[in-house]
C-alpha cells in the first residue's frame, strides 16, 4: 500500500502527538495517574469556549493559555478535594472533571454555537481532515496541526531533559525528591500543567479519546516491556508511532475512522504485550507456573 502526501502528514501528526503524550504519560502511569489526562483533556472544554467568547478566536496561543488555565484548576481542585480526605482520590478526580466539561457544553450550546466545537469533534477528533488546515512557514504552506504538535514534541522532550533527576526522584520517592532539594512538589505541579497544555493541544488535532489514548496506553505498554525508566520512554514512543502507521493503515483499508483505528490499533499492542511481554506477560508467566508444576 503506497501512502499520499496527506496520509504521511497524518501519520507524522499522530505520531508527534503521541510521542509528547507518550513521555509525559509515562511519568503519570507511575505515578499512579493514568486518569488526570481524562479529567483534564474534558476540563480544558470551557476555557476554550470562554476564550472564543472574549476572543473570537478557538486556536490561537491566547485559547492555549485560556484552555491550560482551566485545566490546571481541574488538578488544583482534585488536588484540594484529595488533600481534605473527605472523598477517595479517584471519588475526587470524577467529583471534578465532569462538572467543568458540562459547564463546556453549556457554554457552547448557549453562548458558543459559532466556535464550531461540538460533541463529535470533542470527542472524536478531526484529524483526518488536519492536511486542509494550512498555515504559511518560511514561504512554505504547512499543516498547521503539524506545526503545533512538533512544537509539543520538541518542547515535550527539552521539559524531560531539563528536569529528568526531580521527575524521576519524585516519582518514585517524593519524600526523598523534597529532602534533597529536588523540589519535588513543584515538578509534579509543572508535569501536570505540561499534561493540560498537550491536551489542549491534541483536544484540536485528535480529540479526546485519542490524547487520552496516547497518554496513558503507550506507556502502559512500555510499562510491561522495559523496567528501566529511559528505556520506558523510549517504548512507550515506539509503541505510539507504531499504533499511529498501523490504526491509519487498517482505517483506509476499512474505510473507517482514522481516530478510531489508532486508538485501536494501541489497544492491540497492549494486548500483545500482556500476553507476551517478557516476565510479565501472562503467556510466560503460565509458562512459568507450568515448570514450577
Amino acid at each position: 500500500m503506497t501512502f499520499t502526501a496527506d496520509d504521511l502528514m497524518i501519520i507524522i501528526i499522530a505520531g508527534l502527538l503521541s510521542t509528547a503524550c507518550a513521555l509525559l504519560g509515562s511519568f503519570l502511569v507511575l505515578r499512579r495517574q493514568a486518569l488526570l489526562p481524562d479529567a483534564v483533556s474534558h476540563a480544558v472544554l470551557p476555557g476554550i469556549v470562554a476564550v472564543f467568547l472574549l476572543t473570537g478566536e478557538r486556536t490561537s496561543p491566547v485559547t492555549v493559555l485560556g484552555a491550560t488555565a482551566f485545566g490546571v484548576a481541574c488538578v488544583a481542585a482534585f488536588e484540594w478535594l484529595r488533600r481534605t480526605r473527605t472523598v477517595g482520590s479517584d471519588a475526587a478526580l470524577v467529583l471534578v472533571f465532569p462538572a467543568l466539561f458540562s459547564l463546556g457544553i453549556l457554554g457552547i450550546g448557549q453562548f458558543a454555537s459559532g466556535a464550531h466545537i461540538d460533541l463529535d469533534s470533542a470527542i472524536y477528533g478531526d484529524i483526518t481532515f488536519a492536511p486542509l488546515r494550512t498555515t504559511e512557514l518560511a514561504g512554505t504552506t504547512v499543516p498547521t496541526s503539524l506545526v503545533i504538535t512538533a512544537t509539543a514534541a520538541v518542547l515535550t522532550v527539552l521539559l524531560v531533559m531539563l528536569l529528568w533527576r526531580p521527575l524521576q526522584a519524585s516519582t518514585f520517592d517524593p519524600d526523598f525528591a523534597e529532602l534533597s532539594g529536588l523540589r519535588g512538589r513543584v515538578v509534579g505541579q509543572i508535569l501536570l500543567v505540561a499534561v493540560a497544555a498537550l491536551a489542549v493541544v491534541a483536544f484540536d488535532s485528535v480529540g479526546a479519546i485519542l490524547v487520552i489514548t496516547f497518554f496513558v496506553v503507550p506507556a502502559s505498554t512500555a510499562r510491561l516491556l522495559v523496567n528501566r525508566v529511559p528505556a520506558m520512554l523510549v517504548a512507550a514512543v515506539a509503541v505510539g508511532w507504531v499504533s499511529s502507521v498501523a490504526g491509519h493503515r487498517a482505517a483506509v483499508e476499512l474505510d473507517t475512522s482514522i481516530p478510531g483505528m489508532i486508538g485501536l490499533s494501541s489497544a492491540v499492542v497492549f494486548l500483545l504485550a500482556l500476553l507476551l511481554a517478557p516476565r510479565r506477560g501472562l503467556a510466560w508467566r503460565g509458562l512459568r507456573r507450568l515448570r514450577a508444576a
